[in-house]
């Protein structure tokens, strides 16, 4: 029987964050009156926020009073949800955050972070950056109104109310069904760094039929038994991103046709597992991602088999 397996844990920015407590969007007065005891996350215009170090090891979130940065609730934070104590979390942009050593982005500190900040810090990132981007090229007086506390605008143009988007992509990782993995890399990633062959959903497609379209696109192998693995949400700036495994024959001629990928090649459990430990000549994805956790979740699989 082919080798089938699930993820060993789900990636560390899909562990739920704190109660998004969304019914208080609409909530003007309650909003307005928790300010005074809410906690800010200040995100910077490169996506930076900062974080500290807690008794067991790993990193939270810094939040900030926020009466410390406004006395009134400005117009440019967006509501995250609430603490278990009740406070109101909310995402302040700021243009620069300093240097400090404690200010990082989801990419360097994402794995570091104790559980349900990634997502949070994913929430923040993501919301910041929409924001962000329906201003880009406007005059201030053609800039769009926000409602629900940050999670919908209304554009002076064309009037109805406008939703964050969110752009689902694959990423898959093809095995032989055994010991071998097939993965790629792209010409600007460093040397001796392979990952999974990913891509954007088009139009009309199902995931399944991404995945199949996207493996045959960049490295010219069919899969067949595409399965479901989990998700991750990767604001960078704003899609979902979706893991399958599927399973292909190592016969298969590689053909490199789409220019996003340079080189491709089969690669041992036993390599795999040394680059996860940090030794050997190659190089995988950071903890942070779900390429990593699929990664690591198949050759726990690989291991068991064995």
């Amino acid at each position: 029987m082919p080798l089938d397996f699930s993820l060993d844990s789900d990636p560390v920015l899909s562990v739920a964050a704190p109660d998004r407590a969304a019914p208080l969007r609409q909530d003007s007065e309650a909003l307005e009156a928790g300010w005074a005891t809410a906690r800010v996350m200040r995100v910077d215009r490169r996506d930076r926020f900062a974080s500290e170090p807690t008794s067991g090891g790993r990193r939270r979130i810094r939040l900030e009073p926020a009466a410390d940065h406004s006395e009134t609730l400005p117009e440019t934070a967006v509501f995250l949800g609430r603490t278990e104590e009740g406070r109101h979390i909310w995402a302040l942009p700021v243009d620069e955050l300093s240097g400090d050593p404690a200010v990082g982005t989801l990419r360097s500190v994402g794995a570091d972070l104790v559980e349900g900040d990634g997502s949070l810090a994913s929430q923040a990132v993501a919301l910041i950056g929409w924001h962000r981007d329906t201003v880009r090229g406007r005059e201030p007086q053609h800039h769009p109104r926000r409602v629900d506390a940050g999670w919908a605008i209304t554009d002076p143009f064309h009037g109805g109310p406008e939703y964050p988007r969110t752009d689902p992509a694959v990423i898959c990782l093809v095995h032989d069904g055994g010991r071998r993995v097939l993965l790629a890399r792209q010409p600007v990633w460093p040397d001796g760094m392979y990952s999974h062959v990913a891509g954007f959903v088009e139009a009309g497609e199902s995931l399944e039929g991404c995945v199949r379209r996207e493996v045959r696109e960049e490295v010219g192998v069919t899969v067949d038994r595409v399965r479901y693995l989990g998700s991750q949400p990767w604001p960078f700036p704003r899609s979902l991103m979706v893991g399958f495994h599927a399973i292909a024959d190592p016969e298969d001629l590689i053909l490199l046709e789409d220019e996003e990928i340079s080189e491709a090649a089969w690669f041992d459990v036993d390599q795999v597992r040394a680059a996860l430990d940090g030794d050997g000549d190659l190089s995988v994805a950071p903890a942070v991602s779900i390429a990593h956790v699929m990664l690591r979740s198949w050759v726990t699989a690989v291991d068991g088999e064995g």
